[in-house]
This record gives structure tokens, C-alpha cells and sequence, in this order.
């Protein structure tokens, strides 16, 4: 976990041939084959799309030389990981905004979130980076961190493949209401345990009662069942105001208002990244810890 942890921060995302890439054209084509009104259309097509990589990869895992199991486990876990692409990513909206470039600002964030990004204002351009950065911490984070320390390298693949059909299929429309909603389901159970760890890391690694506080009140209000606790809790943590309306394709949209405190700006989406990055040196502390207490165990 350590290793996978160095690579992401020295190398980032790779620049050519991403597997996630790949694996999105794959299930793209998947889903133009497959694609129907009816909810088992949509089961069968997340089956055909992630079952088979996990299972051969856990095959390759159990009939390998340790050596390699172990090389394995750190590819795929840095494959995962995504921590330094949205750093990357949220850092070039704080500085935009920070030196007062509001259409560069808009432009980078609209790299990260799906919402219109034209009309929005500078503490709305602020907002959308940081309820990102809070939001992906767990999607392309400790989410497969917690998977990859439960099942592996294959749990880890699990996790991320399912995260990213959820982005691609999990939507309410008319195209993808039955066909997404196998992919949209597994991900929430996926994400159940993850989310809430992360919830409970924002709060750990920045205002406590805070965080709990706005967890406890606010994220029952938000759609998402799973994003929900981790940007209550994350906001709460930051003690800055997120949430609140948004426009989606020319619409303006209610949403719950998240957090307490000061409105967001530029510090606050560089403030969000230290707090996921003082959650990310806690885990692998206590990974390292447990694993550390259980070869004690093992040996005695």
C-alpha cells in the first residue's frame, strides 16, 4: 500500500494508456451491444465488464510466486489510486483563482465536476473544487484503499471498475434508469463502508465536532447515500459552506446546503487537500500498525 501510495505521488495517473481508459471504451462497447430498458440488460452488461479482469486477476494472485504477487498488488493498487491527478486537478482552480482568472478558474474546475460551470461565481467555482476534492478522496482514494486492504489487488480493481461504471451508467435518465441501476446500486453497497470511514478520517484530520455535526444533520438530506456523509462531514471538518444550488444543462438545481463557517474560496480548496492528505498518512499509519501487531501475532 505504501509502494502504490509513492508511485502515485512521484508518477500520477499514467499520461498514455490508462487502463481506466481502456476499460471505459470496453464497457462503452458493452453497453451499445447490450443496452436495453430493463434492469437485468444492465446486470449483465456490469458482469461482463468487471467479473472477468477480477477473476483472473485473482487467479494470477493465488498461482503466483510471492514475488510477483507482490508487484502485482502494488500495479494495480497505483492503478487505482488517483490521488495526485486530483490534486493536480484542484490545485490549478485555487491558483486561477487566487490570481483572479475566473474563466481559468471555471475552466478547470469543469475538469472535475459534471455541472455547468459558465455561470458560476468565484466561491461557486471554489465550492464545486472542494466538494470535489472531498468527494473523490473517497471514490479515488480510501475507497480502494479499504478494498484493496480487504480482498487485495482484486478488491481494489473491483472497486474502482465499479466507481467508474457508477460515473458512466449510474444516471437517472431516460437512457440509463433501468440499465444503470445495477451499477449505480453496487457501487452505493461498495461505497457503504469506504464512505463512512472517510466521513469519520475528514473529521479526525480536521474539526471534529464540527464534522460530526454537520455528518449527523446534513447528510440525510443529500441524494446520495454514501456522498452524502462524506461531504457533510468533510464541509463540517473544513468549517466552510458548500452545497447549495447548482446548474445542470441550463438548470439551476436545489441542492442541500452542506457544512458551517466561512463561504468557500481559493484557501479553502488548498485546505481540503491537506486534509486529504493528512487522511491518506493516517491510514497507512494504522495499516502499517495493524500489520505490523498481526506478524507480531503470527510469530508468537
Amino acid at each position: 500500500m505504501l509502494a502504490a501510495a509513492v508511485l502515485d505521488r512521484l508518477l500520477g495517473e499514467p499520461r498514455r494508456a490508462h487502463p481506466l481508459v481502456a476499460f471505459g471504451r470496453m464497457a462503452s462497447w458493452i453497453e451499445r451491444h447490450l443496452h436495453a430498458n430493463l434492469r437485468a440488460s444492465g446486470l449483465l452488461a456490469w458482469s461482463l465488464a468487471v467479473l472477468p479482469s477480477v477473476a483472473l486477476l485473482t487467479i494470477l494472485q493465488r498461482h503466483s510466486p510471492a514475488w510477483l504477487a507482490c508487484c502485482v498488488d502494488v500495479i494495480v493498487l497505483y492503478a487505482a489510486l488517483g490521488l495526485r491527478s486530483l490534486h493536480e486537478h484542484a490545485q490549478s482552480v485555487a491558483h486561477a483563482l487566487a490570481a483572479g482568472k475566473l474563466d481559468d478558474a471555471r475552466k478547470a474546475v469543469g475538469r472535475m465536476v459534471s455541472r455547468d460551470t459558465a455561470p458560476l461565481s468565484a466561491s461557486q467555482v471554489a465550492a464545486a473544487a472542494t466538494e470535489s476534492v472531498l468527494e473523490n478522496g473517497n471514490d479515488a482514494v480510501f475507497g480502494a484503499l479499504f478494498w484493496f486492504a480487504v480482498l487485495g489487488a482484486p478488491g481494489a480493481l473491483l472497486f474502482r471498475l465499479a466507481n467508474t461504471l457508477d460515473a458512466m451508467w449510474g444516471y437517472r435518465t431516460a437512457r440509463y434508469e433501468r440499465f444503470g441501476w445495477a451499477a449505480a446500486r453496487i457501487d452505493d453497497v461498495l461505497n457503504f463502508i469506504p464512505a463512512r470511514l472517510t466521513a469519520f478520517t475528514y473529521a479526525l484530520c480536521g474539526n471534529f465536532d464540527s464534522a460530526l455535526r454537520c455528518w449527523r444533520t446534513q447528510a440525510p438530506q443529500w441524494d446520495s447515500p454514501n456522498a452524502g456523509p462524506v461531504m457533510a462531514a468533510g464541509a463540517g471538518a473544513l468549517r466552510v459552506k458548500l452545497g447549495g444550488a447548482a446548474p445542470y444543462q441550463g438548470i439551476w438545481e436545489a441542492r442541500p446546503e452542506l457544512g458551517e463557517g466561512a463561504t468557500a474560496n481559493a484557501d479553502a480548496i488548498d485546505r481540503a487537500l491537506r486534509l486529504l492528505h493528512r487522511g491518506v498518512l493516517l491510514w497507512l499509519a494504522v495499516t502499517l500498525l495493524v500489520g505490523l501487531v498481526l506478524r507480531g501475532g503470527l510469530h508468537a
